[in-house]
């Protein structure tokens, strides 16, 4: 998913004024699958947590109990999501989390909490 559409949800957000579009919902719902996963979880804490921020594929399945494969395809679904970037180096990869995804998002789930709350910061991020 595009950081356009991740900004546009946040921007048009319940709360906000206005209801969710099928689209938006769609997008948003795609972002929120991909995480929604205690091994994507896991792997998504690890990268962001990770020196510089960016981690190698191949550190991640000892950690985590789990096989190359099933780290592969985890990854796969959150960089086709969005969440993560990926760069491959050699054989291997090295992926990071999207800062303004995860921000954009995190925006549209404080709207549905705090939606004057979440007015405010949007507008602040819009100045600065």
């Amino acid at each position: 998913m595009a950081t356009s559409t991740v900004e546009q949800i946040a921007c048009c957000a319940p709360g906000g004024g206005r209801v969710l579009s099928v689209a938006q919902a769609d997008d948003l719902g795609r972002v929120l699958k991909a995480i929604a996963d205690p091994t994507r979880l896991r792997l998504l804490s690890m990268i962001a947590a990770a020196d510089g921020g960016e981690l190698c594929a191949c550190d991640m399945p000892e950690p985590l109990g789990v096989k190359q494969p099933t780290v592969s395809h985890h990854l796969k679904v959150m960089t086709e999501a969005g969440i993560l970037s990926r760069e491959k180096r050699g054989v291997w990869a090295h992926y990071r989390v999207v800062p303004d995804v995860v921000a954009s998002l995190t925006a549209v789930l404080m709207s549905i909490a705090d939606p004057e709350a979440a007015i405010a910061d949007h507008a602040a991020r819009r100045v600065s």
